[in-house]
């Protein structure tokens, strides 16, 4: 279909302000071309939050539309947000492609809303932590995205040997168009080792003259061996063992470790996956203070808690590093998304075959990770913003518009305004979808979320104008149309 077709998407809801909505028909090719309102007439969610409320609504403003030149979307009065943006996954191609693929992971993504991901460096072979590498990835990834697509660079121990080296590849990856750095505080992976504090310093400094971030897994290593070792030698194989090694404490000491390091280098340091109060207080006010220092949270530690492992039905499925910790901590961390401590919310997606890697009854042996790039989206609208955590307003800055600015996308991604591309994703509130994992995309089939009961449900996905999923209408697209957000590699 050619981009300059014109087309329209009739009778959508977009935010204002808050829980402010409006209702127009959006004219779009490959970019949003024009917002057309429908009424002057703002909407206030709590008028049609009530399903009988909205459709009067419908019957209200609804027209016939007798514009029949162009290509006609009904939008059917559902709410439109942008594409979301996951910065957090793991997609393993190429070298671990059994656990998920690009192929597998992007179609997830957008069946879950997600128009835009940036891929960790640290979960494929070889992983990214030089140009060489990049550009073996992108091989591997062309022709295999259903969305768009962006990578982390990575820094693992192994680097360090050669620092003047390490310095040319942090510019080679910066020039190729990578969106920030990673690196570990405690690494269970032989080919991207972790680094000790000395070194992170090192490395902070490096990156600082990128101007790029550096996002750091921030649990205390030597704490954690420690007791990890302890409870071995007790025989403890059990989960209680597992999160009392990698408790709130380790988490803290390492993030307090981070601030400090921030503050001496002034390099721009994130902390991936934030699961603690503890941690997050520090974070608070380190912020207030002026350090260049910021943090992501997933869905399942504002869901989740310790007392979930007690069910053994999900309690491999949910095992993740860091581990989820207790009550206070979760709303802890809702409130930290309510008043801007917290950046974003990402998924870490990290998917594997269940039946072989989370069947152990060791759960030391159990592998780490959720596959939850397709539930983000609903998950959000459904505990967030329909239980009046966080306003409409609120839910989309947290899944758009700020990793669209944070990583510099938000000239084309990130909102609904004219001239940037159409990544749109229509989004029903008044419909509910309980969770199987029978029913995801990704490679890995499986979910702690299993059962659970969503009141948001993905409708269909636009990246650049163009459908790529859909429950009304048929794809526009095939596999490979998503796009490399970075530079050509010469």
């Amino acid at each position: 279909m050619a981009k300059t077709e014109l087309k329209i998407i009739t009778d959508v809801l977009i935010s204002q302000i808050e829980n402010r909505l409006k209702l127009v028909d959006i004219y779009f090719t490959d970019k949003i071309e024009k917002i057309v309102p429908k009424t002057d007439q703002i909407i206030d969610w709590n008028d049609i939050s009530n399903h009988d409320r909205w459709m009067n609504f419908q019957r209200q403003f609804s027209t016939q539309n007798s514009n029949s030149s162009d290509k006609i979307y009904d939008g059917k009065f559902l709410l439109l947000v942008p594409g979301a943006i996951d910065s957090h996954v793991h997609f393993n191609t190429p070298g671990f492609e059994e656990r998920d693929d690009f192929e597998h992971g992007s179609l997830a993504a957008a069946y879950g809303g997600v128009t835009t991901v940036i891929d960790m460096p640290c979960t494929s072979i070889p992983p990214v932590t030089s140009l060489h590498n990049l550009q073996i990835k992108l091989n591997a990834i062309k022709g295999r995205s259903w969305i768009d697509y962006a990578f982390w660079g990575g820094i693992s121990g192994q680097e360090f040997h050669d620092q003047k080296k390490l310095e040319g590849s942090l510019q080679e990856m910066l020039q190729a168009g990578v969106k920030g750095f990673k690196a570990y505080l405690i690494s269970g992976m032989k080919l991207f080792t972790d680094l000790p504090y000395d070194q992170m310093l090192q490395l902070a400094h490096l990156i600082r003259k990128t101007k790029l971030l550096l996002a750091v897994h921030a649990e205390d290593k030597s704490l954690i061996m420690q007791r990890q070792q302890q409870f071995e030698e007790l025989g403890r194989n059990d989960w209680q063992a597992y999160c009392q090694s990698r408790d709130d404490k380790a988490e803290a000491s390492a993030v307090a470790r981070m601030i400090n390091i921030a503050h001496q280098s002034d390099c721009r340091i994130h902390i991936v996956h934030l699961s603690s109060r503890l941690a997050l207080e520090l974070i608070r006010s380190a912020k207030a203070k002026g350090v260049k220092i910021t943090a992501e949270t997933c869905p399942h530690y504002l869901y989740f808690t310790q007392q979930d492992f007690e069910n053994p039905q999900i309690a491999a499925s949910l095992k993740t590093a860091p581990p989820v910790k207790n009550e206070a901590d979760k709303e802890a961390l809702w409130q930290g998304l309510n008043d801007g401590t917290l950046s974003f919310v990402t998924t870490d997606h990290a998917g594997c075959d269940p039946e072989k890697e989370k069947a152990s009854q060791n759960f030391w042996d159990i592998y780490g990770g959720i596959p939850g790039v397709e539930h983000r989206v609903p998950f959000l609208f459904s505990e967030g913003c329909k239980k009046n955590r966080l306003t409409i307003s609120q839910t989309i800055e947290l899944l758009s518009t700020n990793p669209a600015q944070f990583f510099n996308l938000n000239k084309n991604k990130g909102s609904l305004t004219i001239s940037k591309d159409a990544d749109m994703v229509l989004v029903n509130l008044w419909e509910s979808e309980f969770i199987k994992a029978e029913n995801m995309h990704s490679r890995g089939k499986y979910t702690p979320f299993e059962g659970r009961e969503f009141t948001s449900v993905i409708d269909s996905t636009f990246v650049r104008g163009s459908l790529v999923i859909s429950r009304n209408w048929k794809s526009e697209v095939k596999i490979g149309f998503g796009q490399f957000l970075g530079n050509e590699i010469r």
